[in-house]
């Protein structure tokens, strides 16, 4: 199956392709969606949808892990992040690929088992479980990764998603 992770941002988008061949993951391919630096929000947004449309055309994921929104204090980039979001989830869902969402906390626990792993603990953990020889730059790329990697573990085998059927938890 292939998966694509996304980190999401207005003039940054990381993303990562993953392939997971039953236990094994295999980093296919990640980098960032840019925008342009002094042009309207519209205008990103649509860079944005067009930019990830040809990534999901290229790769063809089945499945997305996209981080959620966290903020502290600036309300304004929260706000431009979420737009951003949701465009990047009506992409994903134009295309009929499976989404899951996850926290920071979530993600940084799929990669390091510690949930408040900074962002160097992060990219030295996803640079060794892949052999990587150097860690994966920029920033959103290697966060791009860590959510691709966390949306994998949560695929479930043939047997589990019987299991969850009968018992009708699926």
């Amino acid at each position: 199956m292939i998966i694509i992770g996304i980190d999401p941002g207005t003039s940054i988008i990381g993303y990562s392709i993953i392939e997971k061949d039953k236990s094994k993951l295999t980093l296919i391919d990640y980098g960032c969606i840019t925008t342009k630096a002094k042009i309207q929000d519209t205008e990103k947004l649509i860079e944005i949808y067009t930019d990830l449309g040809k990534i999901i055309e290229k790769f063809k994921p089945e499945k997305a892990g996209i981080e959620k929104i966290f903020f502290n204090k600036n309300v304004k980039t929260a706000i431009d992040v979420a737009q951003a979001r949701g465009v990047i989830l009506l992409k994903l869902r134009e295309n009929n690929i499976e989404i899951e969402q996850f926290t920071p906390a979530e993600i940084k626990i799929s990669v390091t088992s510690y949930g408040q792993a900074d962002k160097k603990m992060v990219q030295e953990s996803i640079k060794k479980f892949f052999k990587l020889k150097h860690i994966p730059k920029p920033d959103d790329a290697a966060d791009a990764i860590a959510a691709g990697i966390c949306a994998a573990n949560t695929l479930k085998t043939k047997w589990e998603k019987y299991f969850l059927q009968l018992h009708g938890q699926l």
